[in-house]
């Protein structure tokens, strides 16, 4: 969603020793991490307070995190040789910005009811490809516990947010993975506000520990009869057992979409004329085609919802409109 970039104070001709790691990070560092919770060992919500106060913001909005190219990498992620003239500067990646959504007495928690921001981050352990640039933010994020300092830049922005929309209105949220992060603090919105329509969340992942805010919507849709969360998987032994006794086959949110599934689901028509569609997460899932560029044999949700009645060539937000964000 952000490119990686670097700020230090110049190049020497050695790696900074433990005591200029120590002044580096009183320099650089502004937030701290006051909560760790681990779903996987590759899947964390990490609460970080930062030392200013947090400006205001629209849910669905990102902020860059960063830490120093000195910090340590996780044992068993991808090794990176960091040059010298970089051992100094700081690498960012921008997230979006996910919400506690419960308190510590199980009632709704929207993101501007605490005094920290939560984020919903995968460990990448390793770069896509052979020729890939090993990642460099998560191996050493995720070596970081309550207590330790990062980066936190001050400016929280993105045009990724609820926009215009009637109090009766489906607000529909399909996302992959961590590309829920928004969705989670939209909907909190949308809940505390007392949207009436329905407000529905659809997650596609692997398996079923990679939803680490089910609890989380379990609750909420005890409390708010107009709330569904919908967890889809792909990789579980009733997506790929035809003979298992709950066989429901690949959960992909694009063939959910086409065969119906989804409507059936979520006990609502999904139709244009009162839905807004949000996208985030895994490009092909989003299907954004650039102009110019050749049409992939698998159509993601944007080609799919056009089909169906639903635009994103739009100035004003209303029904029938899809938001979508491109998440790397």
């Amino acid at each position: 969603m952000a490119a990686e970039e670097g700020s230090g104070v110049g190049p020497l001709e050695k790696p900074p020793n433990a005591e200029e790691q120590r002044l580096l990070r009183e320099r650089f560092y502004n937030a701290t991490i006051i909560g760790r919770i681990d779903a996987t060992e590759d899947l964390a919500k990490f609460r970080i307070r930062p030392d200013a106060p947090i400006p205001k913001f629209e849910p669905g909005q990102y902020v860059a995190l960063g830490l120093g190219n000195w910090e340590p990498r996780l044992i068993g992620t991808q090794p990176e040789d960091v040059p010298i003239n970089k051992a100094r500067k700081i690498v960012r990646r921008a997230y979006s910005i996910s919400c506690p959504m419960l308190d510590e007495h199980g009632m709704l928690a929207t993101q501007d009811s605490v005094d920290y921001l939560e984020f919903y981050i995968t460990l990448v352990r390793r770069g896509a490809t052979v020729v890939s640039k090993p990642p460099a933010l998560t191996p050493r994020l995720f070596g970081k516990s309550v207590g330790d300092r990062v980066v936190m830049e001050r400016k929280i922005t993105g045009k990724y947010q609820l926009g215009e929309y009637k109090p009766d209105d489906t607000m529909l949220f399909l996302g992959t993975g961590t590309g829920e992060a928004p969705h989670n603090a939209m909907a909190a919105k949308l809940l505390a506000t007392g949207h009436r329509g329905r407000v529905i969340i659809a997650t596609s992942v692997r398996y079923h520990h990679d939803c680490a805010y089910k609890n989380e919507h379990e609750v909420l849709m005890r409390q708010y009869p107009n709330y569904l969360y919908l967890p889809l998987t792909t990789r579980e032994p009733e997506n790929l057992q035809p003979d298992h006794p709950n066989f429901v086959g690949k959960q992909y949110l694009q063939s959910m979409f086409t065969s119906g599934k989804l409507s059936e689901i979520a006990e609502d028509p999904l139709e244009p004329s009162n839905t807004h569609v949000f996208l985030c997460g895994n490009p092909d899932m989003i299907g954004y085609i650039p102009p110019g560029a050749d049409t992939p044999e698998n159509p993601g949700m944007l080609p799919l919802l056009r089909a169906a009645g639903f635009r994103d060539d739009v100035q004003e937000h209303r029904a029938g409109t899809i938001r979508f964000e491109k998440y790397w």
